[in-house]
């Protein structure tokens, strides 16, 4: 019976489920894969270098989306692909200058970003950016007259640019876009503003130029201990007293209370007895101030 593994392949780092051969066909062979083998691979697209990430389960199939198989591995990569896989590193070098001439020659408005020759040359893809629609049917009709293969043209946004060409984020790390994510998270300045990240557009944007990926994983556990919290300005009674509340400290579960002696203390939030909207209101029981309904997220940038 054929397994499934989880297999990351092509330029754009494509995450998918692929299935071992089955016993019906005529070269099966039981292999078990690893993660971090290099694997030869049929896609839709044709035959390709993979790596296996681990063996799929029915929590990484919910992870992608719930996609069926793409396709098939065919075996451990050789040494004789290494050297294959090399040269067609050298050939799309070459082809990347020729088709950036090709396109200066047809004067057409786009920019060439990368190239990607499949390992069993089936065709090779071109990877562009472009501010309007392109008719890139010359174009198309003379990179296949001067490269003798399929052609493929590809528009990319500035997201996925940054997924073809970036290498390492300001953390230190390779940047997620070309690691792990299997789709770009939306993301809003409200997220930055929750979680008391500088506001400087030069810290919170990545090398898309965009806000950071990154603000959206601790999102949704500073948004659930939020709630847990009496927002800003809003009046609670603890044992001291009554006070008010100035500041938040959402990930320590506290809130910085000004009481009417002008004594500024941080409180933790199971000391706070009840919430007030303002003197003389009644007070609110802190079960209703969490169930509240907050107001919608912005759109995402």
């Amino acid at each position: 019976m054929a397994r499934r593994y989880v297999v990351r392949y092509g330029t754009l780092r494509t995450v998918a489920e692929f299935a071992t051969r089955g016993a019906g066909d005529r070269n099966y062979t039981e292999e078990e894969y690893r993660r971090g083998d290099q694997v030869i691979i049929r896609s839709p697209r044709g035959i390709e270098w993979g790596e296996v990430l681990c063996e799929a389960t029915d929590r990484t199939k919910a992870y992608l989306g719930g996609k069926e198989v793409v396709g098939k591995i065919q075996r451990l990569a050789s040494p004789e692909d290494d050297k294959l896989r090399e040269t067609n590193w050298q050939l799309e070098q070459d082809a990347f200058l020729q088709a950036r001439r090709l396109v200066a020659e047809h004067n057409l408005a786009m920019q060439l970003i990368d190239v990607e020759q499949l390992l069993g040359g089936e065709r090779i893809t071109f990877y562009y950016t472009s501010e309007a629609r392109i008719d890139f049917r010359e174009l198309v009709k003379s990179m296949a007259q001067f490269f003798k293969i399929r052609i493929e043209m590809r528009q990319v946004g500035i997201r996925d640019e940054a997924k073809l060409l970036a290498d390492y984020g300001d953390c230190g790390k390779p940047v997620c876009c070309n690691t792990h994510l299997t789709e770009m998270p939306p993301v809003s300045m409200k997220m930055a503003k929750l979680q008391k990240a500088s506001l400087d557009p030069n810290k919170l944007s990545g090398r898309c130029g965009r806000l950071k990926c990154c603000l959206r994983y601790e999102y949704d556990t500073y948004e659930e201990y939020r709630q847990e919290l009496p927002g800003v300005g809003k009046f609670v009674v603890t044992k001291e007293g009554k006070g008010k509340v100035l500041a938040q400290e959402i990930l320590a579960k506290k809130v910085l209370v000004s009481y009417e002696d002008n004594r500024r203390v941080l409180v933790d939030a199971q000391e706070i007895l009840t919430v007030v909207s303002a003197p003389g209101h009644p007070p609110k029981s802190r079960e209703s101030e969490r169930d509240r309904p907050e107001p919608r997220e912005n759109p995402p940038e």
